[in-house]
Formats: structure tokens, sequence, C-alpha cells
């Protein structure tokens, strides 16, 4: 992967620009390119994964600059047509088959391609900025437009950089306090500052922002029987998983003993053998855990289990409680703002460990979200709110009475969802069932996959790890889409169609498995240390804590008199996770320099 920035200005402060693309150097730190016109910047940090000598970037062809970020997984198909077409070839690079795919098919190229990508395109002639963004969002893009003033980045923190943003409006804290750590799509949390959506792309011209969207799920009549289906999705999945093991650099799997990371990791080795795999756990956690709905098992006997009865090289990587609290910064200035805490920390410094043999690996997100693998799937009641936010009470809790009715956050959190729900694709012939079904699965989509796919990229390629994600296949997703609920939940089984899919290749003992979150600390020590640097945060008098929340609340949590507290966030941020979520929310004002607007 890579990181990348464009600015089109009528005068660009190069020494400004040159700064904002060196906060990009994670993402890339193997080679930097830049082109610079009359009007135009762009700027690129790669990270090296296919064809080292002619992906070089910016990409020139013809009247074209591309600056690039992510793979592409039908390459092979794209140069195909090309060469079709007349075109041909300096090496073997998806970076030099997008150009040329731009050149001849324009923005109608994005409806061709099949892998994870954001890029743009400055044509020097007719002086036009295009910026793309992949279907389902697994690569990030940023915008602002300041005045006559243009700039795209993979991250917020080029952006800031550049325009010199220190300013929260009341929209953004709404965002973080009442969504987080999931945000509406386009949101970029400071002011002006926002998020090309998934499926979208843009033109800037003549100093306007146009933006299309040319992608999304179509909701139809679905025919095929249980056995096509599971039939068809394997095909999809499998495909997905072959093509996206391409890479002249070392690849390897995460492994954490589940449905979704064993399929993954058992399919790769078919296709390339004496693939690894690794796996994350926390010391002395087996002393601590304790089971709960969400939490029916550890990881590691489930690992294991895998790794030795078909012969895998498995690296389990065990994190201290210090590196944990110590990753926390990080993992803020990774993604900006608050996150989901030591859950990105405990990622961030896992990828690290990767990164010192690996530079790609593949992954098991989306499948809860596109399977329906989550418990409010098939559990709870659809109650015409977002599932995995149970706690709104206890949000606007911890806002003092001055910010209350300025946040309002019920308000906003409800008028959020109720957008969303307004724009899921429905054909009008749905049932009552189907509609609930496909509301739920499009909630998923847009909120809790992007949610767990922007920590994935910010905190692997905080490690200049490039993490693939097989389930994340448009044509997976598309043909799920349509699928009924009683295929999913086959067997009263979570992700029942796919564990029938893949019942020859995935154990037993896997396929019977409860689905486990992503693993988390259960070490009373984290929680100790967590707190007390809260407690000194709070020594500060002019700590944003004290602006925006109420004292007797954080009390009240830091002294552990609400042990029932409801999951901050879905199911994996708990009390812990909350005092750290309010101690990195003070580290960020004080780091940023950031002021509320009013």
């Amino acid at each position: 992967m890579c990181g990348l920035m464009g600015i089109v200005s009528k005068v660009v402060n190069k020494e400004l620009a040159l700064n904002a693309l060196q906060k990009l150097s994670h993402r890339g730190p193997d080679e930097e390119g830049v082109f610079e016109d009359e009007n135009v910047f762009l700027g690129h940090k790669r990270l090296v994964v296919v064809d080292k000598k002619n992906g070089k970037q910016p990409f020139v062809f013809k009247e074209y600059i591309l600056i690039y970020n992510g793979e592409l997984y039908n390459t092979d198909e794209l140069r195909q047509d090309l060469v079709q077409k007349g075109y041909s070839f300096i090496g073997y690079s998806d970076t030099e088959v997008l150009v040329k795919m731009f050149a001849e098919y324009k923005e109608k190229c994005v409806e061709k391609l099949n892998g994870i990508f954001a890029f743009s395109v400055w044509n020097t002639k007719t002086k036009e900025f295009f910026a793309c963004r992949d279907r389902v969002g697994v690569k990030p893009l940023f915008y602002c437009k300041n005045k006559d003033e243009f700039m795209v980045a993979s991250e917020i923190k080029s952006i800031i950089s550049y325009f010199n943003i220190n300013t929260i409006s009341l929209c953004g804290l709404q965002e973080i306090l009442g969504l987080g750590p999931s945000r509406s799509a386009g949101s970029g949390i400071y002011s002006n500052v926002f998020e090309l959506r998934a499926g979208h792309y843009l033109f800037f011209r003549n100093n306007e922002i146009e933006i299309k969207r040319y992608w999304n799920v179509v909701s139809k009549g679905f025919s095929d029987s249980f056995d096509a289906s599971t039939k068809e999705v394997r095909f999809l999945l499998e495909d997905s998983i072959k093509r996206q093991l391409i890479s002249d650099v070392p690849l390897c799997t995460l492994l954490s003993g589940g449905l979704d990371s064993t399929i993954i990791t058992l399919i790769a080795q078919k296709y390339k053998p004496n693939v690894e795999s690794y796996s994350i756990d926390y010391v002395d956690n087996e002393k601590f855990f304790a089971k709960n709905d969400f939490q029916v098992a550890r990881d590691n006997d489930f690992v294991k289990l895998v790794s030795e009865r078909y012969n895998i090289k498995h690296h389990n990587e065990v994190i201290e409680n210090d590196e944990l609290i110590d990753c926390l910064t990080n993992a803020l200035e990774l993604k900006d703002y608050p996150g989901m805490v030591d859950v990105d920390s405990s990622l961030f410094w896992f990828s690290k460990q990767i990164k010192n043999k690996f530079t790609v690996a593949l992954s098991g997100e989306c499948a809860d979200e596109i399977f329906g693998g989550y418990p409010w799937f098939y559990r709870e009641d659809f109650n015409n709110t977002f599932p995995w936010i149970r706690n709104l009470d206890e949000r606007e809790s911890l806002v003092n009475d001055k910010y209350k009715m300025k946040l309002n956050l019920k308000d906003y959190v409800q008028e959020k969802f109720d957008e969303t729900i307004c724009e899921v694709p429905l054909s009008g012939d749905e049932t009552i069932e189907e509609k609930k079904h496909k509301q739920l699965v499009y909630l998923n989509m847009i909120w809790f996959m992007h949610t767990l796919l922007e920590r994935k990229d910010r905190m692997t390629m905080g490690s200049s790890l490039e993490v693939r994600v097989p389930f994340a296949d448009h044509r997976l997703i598309e043909y799920l889409y349509n699928v009924p609920w009683s295929y999913k939940f086959y067997g009263n089984f979570e992700k029942g169609l796919l564990r029938t899919a893949f019942k020859d290749v995935v154990p037993e003992e896997i396929l019977l498995r409860k689905k486990n979150p992503y693993p988390k600390t259960h070490n009373p020590k984290y929680l100790k240390s967590i707190s007390t640097l809260l407690e000194k945060s709070l020594l500060s008098k002019d700590s944003i804590l004290h602006e925006l929340f109420d004292k007797k609340t954080l009390l009240s949590i830091l002294q552990g008199e609400n042990e029932n507290l409801k999951p901050w966030f879905g199911q994996l941020m708990t009390r812990p996770q909350l005092i750290a979520f309010l101690y990195q929310f003070d580290l960020w004002f004080k780091k940023y320099n950031l002021n509320i607007v009013v």
C-alpha cells in the first residue's frame, strides 16, 4: 500500500506541501515521489509490493498523472483488455494498468476494477483533478477545500498540517461522543475536512467539487437454492482469496482460530504452500479471562488446533501491558482522533511484530457484516437505532450541563440513523422481514464495517504492513445482499451459509465454534494503569475533560461504581476501554492543540 496527497491551487506552498507529505511516511517507507506543475502538487509515499522497478509514482502517461494507494486483483484481465485496444506496457504493475485504464475509460474505469484503492489523476491538458475510492472503503481518502485551494490525502493529518486546522465544531464532537468510534460516512471530524465516501468519485474543476456515487448494492429478487448459494459463496470467496495472494514480497495470514480467519488461512495454504500465520494474545490473559455472551472462549486452543493439524508455521505474539499503554499514543496519532483505544493500540503493536518478517497479510474483516455474524442480527429486536450503540444514556451522562443541550447527542445519533435507513437500497417488493434484514446489512456495511476497516488500515499501515481483506470483495457483497436470512442463519447458527460452504475445508471444531470478537486484555493491571493516567489528566486544570465532561460521572467510572456499564461500542469496549478513551480524548486535544468552535 501507499500514502498519497494532492493539492490544486493558484499558488501551492511547496514547503508546507512537502511537510504534509512526510506525515504519510509510515504508509510508504520504500520510495517517495513528487510531481509539480504550475497549479498542482502531487506527492506519493510507496510501500513496494509489486514491480519495484516499473511501479514508481507519481506515474506519468501522456497528459495523465496518477497517484494511487491500493491493489487491483484483476490486473491481468484489465491489461488484456487494454492490449486489445492497442496499449503496450513497460512493466507488470497495477499502477501502470490503472493510469491507462483511466486514459481509455476516464471515470467509467472504476466500474471495471476489482480491488482496494484510493487514487487521484491530474489532467495536465484540461486542468481537471479526479479522485476515487474503492466500493467498500478499504482504502481511505480525505479532502478539503479552502477558498481556491483543494487538497486530498490518505490521512487527515496531512490536510490539517497543510491548512493549519486545529478546530473541532460541535458536529465533530457529536460524531466522537455520540457515534464514536464510528463516524458518519463523509465526516472528517475536523472543521472543513471531509472523507470521500466509499463507492464515490469526485472531480475538482473550475474551483468546484462534483461528487458522484458509482457503486452500491442493489436489491433484487433471489431464486437460488441453498445448495446453489453455498456453491456461489464458495467460488466467490475462494477466488477472492486466490487473487489476493499475488505479491512480490513475503505474505502471511492472521489466524484467530475463528471461522473467517481459518477459511482464509487454509485456502491460502492450498494455493500458497508453506504460508505462515500470526495471532495475538496478552500477558497473563489466561489468568483473568472470564467468558461472557460475546467472548465465549479464548482463541489459543483453536489457533493451536488449526496450525498443528495443517502443519502451518504459526507465530503467537504476546503483548505486555506497558506496551499496550505506550501504543495508545501511536494509535491516536495514526487515526487523528480517539478510536478503539487499546483495541487499536494492540493491533498497531501486533502489526509491528508481523512487519519484522512480512509486508503483506490477509485478514478476515467484513465476514460478520455480510453473513450476519453479530448478535444483533439474531438475538435482539431491531429498535430503530444503531444496534451496537446501547448506551446513549451513559454517553449523555458523561457530558456536563454546559454542553449537554448544545450537543443533543440522542437527536444527532437518531438523525444519522434515519439518514442511513433512507438510503437503504430496496426494490419495494420485500417482505417485512426481508426489508428488516437488508436494513441491518446496509447499516453494518456503512457503519460497523467501515469502522473496522478504518482501524485495520490505520494501525497496520502505521507499521508499513499491507493487510488485504478477501471478504470485502464487491462481488461477494453484492450477491449476499439478496441472500435470504434463512440461508445465512442455516441450522440456527450465525453464518450458517458460510459454515456450510466451507465444511469440507474447516475442521468441525472450528465450524461449531461460536463467534468471538477481536481479543482484548482482561488483566486488572491494565485497568489500574489506565485509570492512573486518567486521574493524572484530571489533575490538569486546563484539561478538555473539565470543559466538556461531568466530573461526578468521570469519578464514578474511575471508581468502578457502575460495573454493569454497557459496552461503549458493540462487543469491544467496556469500562477499561471507556477510561482509556477519556484519557486518549484529553491527549488528543493537547497534542493537536485543538479548540472547539461553537
